[in-house]
């Protein structure tokens, strides 16, 4: 088998495959030890001394301070095919499903045992989320959840907002220095997302070519792959070195606008119909794929590991801030002018013929933005409103595929 094509299975599988920590097995039901997971890892680290285990929701993470103090972090996501009454019962059926499901898998212990769980303020389904752990580990410890921190990064274009967005980043790079007791090794942690950031671009041009070499369905998979960074890069590497062996998807070019998806549902039930989606404006998608931070501004000789009171402090921990504060125009943040320029040029960018807008019950956000998006096309746009969590009615798409 090629290198690309085994890499690229190799990044399926793990998608696949439920991301979960090593140390234990998930539970049927909600777990009922109280605090010994805490107890036993009150300082942040595995009981056997491995690596702090990190669940993480949201796109606003700064998931290079994760990996800067060595901690095995991985994004948590819901299932639509589970049900996630639990979830219901405590965020109510007004919050987004995503939400709900990642809430009720917690609950069961579906993701193994985990140290801490960070959550962004992305969109108000994270922080309702965040607020529901942390109530309902203070109300019912029987319930065993661990720690939640709220990295709460905001994005509006004032400097009084990068200023808070500083502030927050080194409380979150000093508490986790506090619970894993090391120093962090920044430098080093954005050099290596940096890379992949790098490969996941090339990658995004392999599904952006005519006839696409990826589909939507397996770029979900080649960047949300839950692996270690350095595993990561080193499947990508294997991916792009043979990405002419790899084989072409004709078909009509989507582009995908809207809600996230967290999982591959959708995608799947829009690619069965014979469409390729080459592009799309959520956090588990293109968004994802941002500009390096910069490794000229955070050289080892310059920046020293463990500084966060002095050059570390003053220049990467500033030049992250201002990473996370800029990052893509989601339908939670963006206002319904960006969204639209932002989706014409992704259009063109990715030459889409049809571009379908996705908006989940629960999150309405993203048809608030649709009017404005049609106006900005020059491709046939379609609305697909109130969907469930992990499906989608197509008839709308299929009847604007035949007038068209």
């Amino acid at each position: 088998m090629p290198e690309a094509l085994a890499a690229l299975s190799a990044l399926e599988e793990a998608y696949t495959r439920p991301a979960r920590a090593a140390a234990g097995p998930a539970t049927d039901g909600p777990a009922t030890d109280g605090r010994a997971a805490d107890d036993r890892a009150a300082d942040g680290r595995a009981a056997d001394g491995h690596a702090p285990v990190v669940g993480y929701v949201g796109a606003d993470v700064p998931v290079e301070l994760l990996t800067a103090a060595g901690a095995r972090a991985f994004r948590l996501t819901g299932d639509p095919d589970a049900g996630s009454g639990t979830g219901d019962r405590y965020l109510g059926l007004g919050v987004d499903p995503a939400a709900r499901s990642v809430l009720t898998r917690l609950l069961a212990g579906s993701f193994g045992h985990l140290d801490r769980v960070v959550v962004s303020h992305d969109c108000e389904a994270s922080l309702r989320l965040f607020y529901a752990l942390r109530e309902l580990r203070r109300v019912e410890p029987g319930t065993a959840l661990p720690e939640a921190y709220l990295v709460d990064l905001l994005h509006l274009p004032h400097r009084t907002t990068a200023r808070y967005n500083r502030r927050r980043i080194g409380e979150f790079a000093a508490r986790l220095e506090a619970w894993t007791g090391r120093s962090l090794d920044l430098p080093r942690a954005v050099a290596a997302h940096d890379e992949r950031r790098r490969l996941l671009a090339a990658a995004a041009e392999l599904r952006r070519a005519v006839p696409a070499r990826l589909t939507g369905r397996q770029f979900l998979a080649v960047v949300n792959a839950p692996l270690p960074v350095d595993e990561h890069v080193a499947l990508l590497r294997r991916l792009l070195d043979e990405a002419d062996r790899l084989q072409e998807h004709p078909g009509r070019r989507v582009f995908l606008s809207g809600s996230d998806h967290d999982t591959p549902h959708v995608y799947e039930a829009v690619e069965s119909e014979g469409y390729v989606i080459v592009g799309e404006d959520h956090s588990f998608g293109d968004l994802s794929v941002t500009a390096p931070i910069g490794a000229g501004s955070l050289n080892a000789g310059s920046l020293k590991a463990g500084s966060l009171n002095t050059s570390l402090g003053a220049g990467g921990l500033d030049v992250l801030a201002e990473h996370y504060h800029r990052s893509g125009p989601t339908a939670h943040r963006a206002t319904p002018g960006e969204r639209a320029a932002h989706a014409a040029a992704a259009v063109r960018r990715c030459r889409a013929e049809l571009f379908v807008a996705y908006s989940r019950a629960g999150d309405e956000a993203p048809a608030w933005d649709f009017p404005a998006q049609r106006a900005a096309l020059d491709v046939p746009a379609v609305l697909l409103e109130r969907q469930e969590y992990g499906r989608a009615d197509l008839t709308a798409l299929k009847d604007l595929t035949c007038a068209v």
